[in-house]
């Protein structure tokens, strides 16, 4: 998918989103949004091809092999979406509460686009949380309607594995260290708005898959019961995290490295924090 679709879907007469450009350079990182729409799921990003390739993940990313998540793969979207955190305002699409839930960087184990290509994508990733070999391999879905979009997400055997993954461990962002209901709570955060409306329930038809995927992994969590995440942790703000998270572009030929700062100091050239309004979606 190119970014023609991104465009598409929006008038940017009217909405503040940042433009479908894409980037140039030859960077490899990747992020994963936790995104409480409709139903919560997780954004898995990877930078190739001066964009975002992107594929929603109900569950989200798992350390345990066992763990076969199902990947949608959506529209690729513009590198500017990398590290948005904040509130997409209600009545807009995807509106809810984004968390950078992780990033660093990737590298894939061969060339890129022809393992895309054939559906067999495999990579290594140098996150906080996400960290050894993975897999994205194409699904020959049989689905009624299917668009050929389904995908898996695949923790390979390596130092990394962690039996019995449970993501709700890790309910926090690596860049501000707040939980998800302290973005929802912080008035202060970012907020993208859409031109593209929302349908009565907050999600488009398009959408329905993932609602349902969604409902079900909600279910099954309900009758294990919802651990809860209170320990407390040294917090920056926005702008302060963006800081120290965001260094000067990578130089042409040199690899980019992610470490998380010790504080909001470290790391990183200062950048002026983006004004608010941007927009992600499902």
């Amino acid at each position: 998918m190119a970014l023609e679709e991104y465009k598409r879907k929006r008038d940017f007469k009217q909405t503040p989103e940042p433009p479908a450009k894409v980037e140039r350079g030859a960077r490899r990182r990747f992020v994963v949004q936790k995104h409480r729409a409709t139903r919560l799921h997780y954004d898995f990003r990877l930078e190739m091809e001066g964009v975002l390739k992107s594929w929603a993940v109900p569950k989200g990313p798992s350390l345990d092999p066992a763990d076969k998540r199902l990947a949608m793969q959506v529209e690729d979207h513009p590198v500017s979406y990398f590290d948005f955190e904040g509130t997409i305002p209600t009545g807009n699409y995807g509106a809810g509460t984004v968390m950078v839930w992780d990033m660093g960087t990737w590298e894939p184990q061969g060339d890129a686009a022809e393992m895309r290509r054939k559906g067999d994508l495999k990579f290594r990733l140098n996150g906080e949380k996400l960290k050894g070999d993975f897999a994205l391999v194409h699904m020959q879905s049989r689905r009624p309607g299917s668009k050929g979009t389904e995908w898996l997400l695949i923790k390979h055997r390596d130092a990394y594995v962690q039996e019995g993954y449970d993501i709700d461990k890790y309910d926090y962002s690596v860049l501000t260290k707040r939980t998800m209901d302290e973005i929802a709570g912080d008035q202060g955060s970012a907020e993208w708005k859409s031109s593209r409306k929302a349908s009565a329930s907050g999600a488009t038809k398009k959408n329905d898959w993932l609602a349902e995927s969604i409902a079900k992994a909600d279910a099954k969590k309900a009758k294990t019961g919802k651990k809860s995440a209170t320990a407390k942790r040294t917090r920056m703000n926005p702008t302060q995290a963006k800081e120290a998270w965001v260094g000067p572009p990578a130089k042409a030929g040199k690899k980019s490295k992610t470490a998380r700062p010790a504080s909001a100091s470290a790391g990183g050239v200062k950048k002026k924090s983006q004004a608010a309004t941007n927009t992600v979606k499902v």
